[in-house]
Formats: C-alpha cells, sequence, structure tokens
C-alpha cells in the first residue's frame, strides 16, 4: 500500500490548479474542483488540519491522478 505524506487541504488545491484543474465554486470549507475533461471531487480546506491518508488517496482516485504524476510538488513540500 502507498503511503501518502500529512498534505493540507489549501496546498492539495494548488497543486491540482497546476495540474489543470479549477475550482468551480465552494461551500463553506469545501471547494469544488473540476477539469475541463469532466473529472471533479471536493477537497475539504480546514484551518490547521491536513487531510487524512485515505481522504487524499480518495480525492487522487477521483481525478484519476497519483502521487506521483502531476501533485509530485504537493508532496514534495513545495508550491506549484
Amino acid at each position: 500500500m502507498t503511503s501518502f505524506p500529512a498534505v493540507k487541504g489549501k496546498d492539495l488545491i494548488s497543486a491540482l490548479r497546476g495540474a489543470g484543474l479549477v475550482v468551480v465554486r465552494t461551500k463553506g470549507s469545501h471547494h469544488f474542483i473540476r477539469h475541463s475533461d469532466g473529472r471533479a471531487t471536493v477537497v475539504p480546506v480546514h484551518a490547521g488540519e491536513t487531510l487524512g491518508p485515505g481522504l487524499l488517496a480518495n480525492i487522487l482516485r477521483d481525478l484519476k491522478l497519483t502521487h506521483v504524476n502531476s501533485c509530485r510538488s504537493c508532496f514534495d513540500g513545495s508550491a506549484i
């Protein structure tokens, strides 16, 4: 099983923007992310909290991404 590092929702959104996704709307602390080809998911952005490994895996699976491609800088700790 692949292990994921601790990532904040805000950092994940900035990495996903670099991968061509956009925030289409926000409801409370939940940011709805969509790609032009139709892939979509919701990323929670709660202050001071990191995304759990299961939630992060589900978000990446919804977007058909792996942590090896497209979001590499998110997991390296640097911003895109």
